[in-house]
């Protein structure tokens, strides 16, 4: 059976600029799409009373907006199943419910609201954080919207923990026909106290040769399950975050790992994954990655 990508919709343009790349994503990898719309419209004021034959004004504008995005689906592309639920739950715990049944979550960078002003809002970054399959918030400018650069963005972390990440990446760039640029940064410390003789003499050449090392660790057992991917490796000195940032602007998706701690609440994304869900220039994929 094939899971489903659930879409986050709303009637918001960021929704249905998601779900544009949803209906896209899902024709090119033979899956159905699920629109979910929530909302808690039983506790609003005004609902009208049990057994009372006047439906909730709350549930008609839900049944209108999943019903518009259904056949906004249809019309983008008619070979692609798509089903709808109404949840009367909060947007973030319907969202990372239905995830658990779901190939990956599809969700605007904005959406309605008070907070459809902020650079990401709060259902996307709160999914993204909590998901335990893969979440996809759509952002950036036409081009990558419309996957004309050719091109997905890989950044690398510990190569322990970096597998699930690298998987979709690799599949990703596969289905695509695309070029893939796996990305490593590192940075040389101000002061360093070390043995290693190339360390000492050659700092930046050592600390280069060391995140190639990595990123091989990290790559290798996937370039041999998909020995057609065109495979870029590539590192550089930087801090992560900025330079992802800077390099999604020829990206048509960055994808990201998602660190899952034990023992820790609240979200664990990191500095670089805030980063990039706030400010990337193209669609970004968090992946959750190996607990720590």
């Amino acid at each position: 059976m094939q899971l489903p990508l659930v879409v986050g919709v709303d009637g918001s343009a960021p929704a249905l600029r998601a779900l544009d790349w949803a209906v896209d994503e899902a024709a090119l990898h033979g899956v159905p799409l699920r629109l979910v719309f929530a909302s808690k419209w039983e506790r609003y004021e005004g609902v009208a009373p049990a057994g009372s034959a006047e439906r909730p004004a709350e549930e008609i504008f839900a049944d209108n907006v999943v019903g518009a995005a259904a056949e906004h689906a249809h019309l983008r592309n008619a070979d692609v199943p798509v089903s709808v639920q109404v949840l009367a739950e909060d947007t973030v715990t319907a969202l990372l419910q239905e995830g658990r049944y779901a190939s990956a979550l599809i969700l605007g960078s904005k959406g309605r609201g008070e907070f459809a002003d902020l650079l990401l809002g709060s259902v996307s970054l709160a999914v993204s954080a909590r998901a335990r399959c893969p979440v996809v918030v759509v952002r950036g400018d036409k081009a990558a919207l419309a996957r004309s650069h050719g091109r997905i963005l890989l950044g690398v972390g510990d190569p322990a923990k970096a597998a699930e990440a690298v998987h979709y990446a690799f599949r990703e760039a596969e289905a695509r026909g695309c070029a893939l640029d796996a990305v490593r940064f590192w940075r040389c410390p101000a002061h360093e106290d070390t043995d290693h003789p190339t360390a000492a003499d050659y700092p930046e050449r050592y600390h280069d040769e060391q995140a190639s090392l990595l990123l091989d660790q990290a790559l290798d057992e996937f370039v041999e399950m998909h020995p057609t991917v065109h495979l870029r490796r590539v590192t550089a000195e930087g801090a992560a975050h900025k330079l992802l940032v800077r390099r999604s602007a020829a990206a048509d998706l960055l994808i990201v790992g998602a660190r899952r701690r034990h023992g820790h609440h609240g979200l664990q994304l990191g500095r670089v994954g805030h980063a990039v869900l706030h400010h990337a220039e193209c669609p970004v994929a968090v992946v959750p990655q190996a607990q720590e």
